[in-house]
């Protein structure tokens, strides 16, 4: 897949004056479910450093129960305390895994840095057993760092 295609569409998202930084981020999660046909769930999570919790933010796909998550805690918990992507081909393979429905088979997390700080993630699950490669990775390191300056 050429990800290079989608970047002016989401600079679009994210530049357009006429909407507001939630307005962007659930704009930008619809044209990435949109656009990218493993892309099944798209979401953010927003650290809150001083509980050690992330907390739901603009997404598109299936409803989740899943609208806070302790530091440590799954994969987007595991996230906001390495500071590092998360790959996870197969979430059955996973020990630390939340499930949010028997229908995501892997799990794509890339954290979202403002300053240097982790503020936050961009959560990606799919129905397809390992679709994402390190092309997703870069491309997400690549939204995130657009994101980054609407805050």
């Amino acid at each position: 897949m050429n990800f290079e295609n989608f970047k002016p569409g989401i600079l679009e998202i994210l530049q357009n004056p006429s909407k507001d930084r939630e307005e962007k981020l659930k704009s930008l999660c619809q044209f990435l479910h949109d656009q990218i046909s493993y892309y099944n769930w798209v979401g953010f999570y927003f650290a809150d450093a001083e509980n050690q919790t992330l907390h739901l933010g603009p997404y598109v796909g299936a409803p989740t129960d899943h609208t806070v998550i302790p530091f440590g805690k799954g994969i987007c918990g595991q996230v906001a305390v390495s500071n590092q992507n998360f790959v996870v081909p197969d979430v059955s393979a996973q020990d630390n895994y939340i499930a949010c429905s028997f229908t995501v088979k892997s799990e794509i997390v890339v954290p979202l840095f403002v300053n240097g700080e982790n503020i936050g993630q961009i959560d990606i699950d799919s129905h397809v057993l390992d679709p994402f490669s390190e092309s997703d990775e870069r491309f997400l390191e690549f939204v995130n760092k657009e994101v980054a300056k609407l805050f």
